[in-house]
């Protein structure tokens, strides 16, 4: 199997929480300290897309992708049913309900308690961070369920090639549908930018690893794995501080646009585990199913935001909350599938 899975989660992505946290309080001090400094790199862009966020970006997708055997596809009819659940979770259900969430939160419940200019900006930022679903950390929640590593190759591999053609329409219709102006050239732009040119670099640098076996493959995505985290941290403490000032004004922001995150992974990851149930799919693949249903591409999500709104947006910061509660909130669904599997196998 021409993949690296790794066997536990690290202690950094168990921790991503405090480090966000903690890009959040850097950001903030060094945007007051030095908003020249901030303004210049929010300045380097071209064609609408900022060089320095791009190249951060690659830092950190292009690891994860070094992971994903696209060979792997062909195994997709040994698990259809699975597959299946989770393809219409991750494509159908997950980005629809995730706007419908958006306006029914931050248009009306949550409206007055958010600031009237950025309103149409977090919903956008909230579905940019449901349109497409997780590359890297699906296969360590994979891993602390006893998921079937094939199902989950297969399955993030068939997701990637998907995401490489339907990202940008689903975008565009989704905002359209919230009455959010698109930028179709920026929009493809990110595509080209965040998507394509990663996956085209990724894997031709898998092909040329594999060349020198296995173990020279091993090997890079240690090494290089250091660098995708700090790349990162980076793009975060950029991110904040750009948007220290708003968050210093409304602290109660980061909280409001977590309702409508937290929501949807739980009914997104609980309406796929269901849906495998009643299709008697084994519990080896409807446990990642469900995770993977309910994941979510953040590192893409946070760059199509900068790219279409900029770093001042709150779609920006609506992706980085995404960042936020990943981690506890994936790890509480990792618990739940494990705790239940006796009844899961109880038909």
């Amino acid at each position: 199997m021409a993949a690296a899975n790794p066997t536990a989660i690290s202690s950094f992505e168990r921790n991503l929480t405090w480090w966000v946290l903690g890009c959040i309080v850097v950001g903030i001090a060094l945007g007051h300290a030095f908003p020249a400094f901030f303004q210049a790199i929010g300045g380097l862009k071209v064609a609408e897309v900022n060089l320095p966020v791009a190249v951060l970006i690659w830092l950190m997708i292009i690891p994860m992708l070094l992971k994903i055997d696209f060979s792997t596809m062909k195994e997709v009819l040994a698990h259809s049913k699975g597959i299946g659940v989770t393809l219409f979770i991750n494509w159908v259900v997950k980005p629809f309900s995730m706007a419908l969430l958006a306006w029914v939160f931050i248009r009306h419940l949550f409206a007055d308690l958010l600031p009237a200019d950025q309103l149409d900006s977090y919903i956008a930022g909230l579905i940019l961070l449901a349109a497409a679903p997780c590359t890297a950390m699906v296969f360590v929640w994979s891993q602390l369920c006893n998921g079937e590593p094939r199902f989950t190759l297969s399955q993030v591999a068939l997701n990637d090639t998907i995401m490489l053609f339907a990202f940008a329409p689903l975008v565009a219709l989704l905002l359209g549908l919230s009455s959010i102006a698109v930028p179709w050239d920026t929009l493809f732009m990110s595509v080209v930018v965040f998507i394509i040119v990663p996956v085209l670099i990724s894997q031709a640098l898998r092909k040329v690893m594999l060349a020198k076996g296995q173990g020279a493959l091993e090997k890079l995505l240690k090494r290089i794995q250091p660098v995708s985290l700090s790349a990162l941290l980076a793009t975060l403490v950029l991110l904040f501080g750009f948007q220290g000032q708003q968050i210093l004004e409304q602290p109660l922001i980061i909280a409001l646009l977590a309702v409508p995150i937290i929501i949807q992974v739980y009914f997104n990851s609980m309406l796929a585990y269901w849906l495998n149930k009643k299709l008697k799919v084994a519990h080896c693949v409807a446990a990642p199913s469900a995770l993977i249903g309910a994941s979510n591409f953040f590192e893409l999500a946070v760059a199509t935001a900068i790219a279409l709104f900029g770093f001042h947006s709150g779609a920006a910061l609506a992706t980085v909350v995404g960042v936020l509660v990943e981690v506890p909130v994936m790890l509480s669904v990792v618990s739940i599938v494990n705790r239940s599997r006796t009844w899961y196998e109880t038909q």
